[in-house]
């Protein structure tokens, strides 16, 4: 299974205030908290550790076809260089981050077998750009596929009545679109 997240910085800087009162406290965890605030950019590191989380998440979400707000329940540890792991209720996601000056982009696997593919595109073309990949993989025209969500609003892409992707995440903040799949 896959997870994704993706923030654009500049709109985190204007939506959110990280540094008010209890926001750190609510999110995060001591050792997490520590971390953020130790390390020389702070800013960068709130939304590095989040965008762990919600990828994470997402996984979670796709297991257990449930919805729910639990992010400091979502322990992060950082192993090496963009690696990272998040651990929830006795399980591990496997993240990757990339960071830059505009934004952060993770994914998020629970095995590390299969290689997911994975883009950082227009939030308006997230839809075409899988379609186009899976044309890419599978020769089936990019018509013939279709996305169907579940009733918790996970994406999957099917041809017919084939299932073209075990595991689908897509993310949009600002700017910034993001998509992560799977083959079936």
């Amino acid at each position: 299974m896959i997870g994704n997240d993706v923030i654009d910085l500049s709109l985190a800087k204007t939506q959110s205030n990280w540094q008010r009162k209890g926001f750190l406290k609510k999110l995060f965890s001591n050792d997490e908290q520590q971390l953020i605030l130790e390390t020389l950019n702070s800013f960068e590191m709130v939304w590095r550790l989040w965008s762990m989380k919600e990828a994470a998440y997402k996984i979670f979400t796709q297991q257990h076809n449930v919805r729910f707000f639990a992010p400091k329940n979502f322990e992060c540890k950082l192993t090496q260089g963009s690696k990272g792991v998040v651990s929830f209720k006795g399980q591990n996601f496997y993240t990757r981050t990339k960071v830059n000056k505009d934004c952060v982009f993770t994914t998020a696997v629970i095995e590390n077998k299969k290689s997911p593919y994975s883009e950082m595109v227009s939030p308006d073309q997230i839809d075409t750009m899988i379609k186009s990949k899976l044309n890419e993989l599978t020769a089936i025209e990019i018509s013939e596929i279709q996305q169907k969500k579940s009733k918790n609003g996970v994406p999957s892409y099917h041809y017919k009545t084939t299932l073209l992707t075990s595991s689908c995440s897509i993310s949009h903040h600002g700017k910034y679109g993001a998509y992560s799949f799977l083959e079936a």
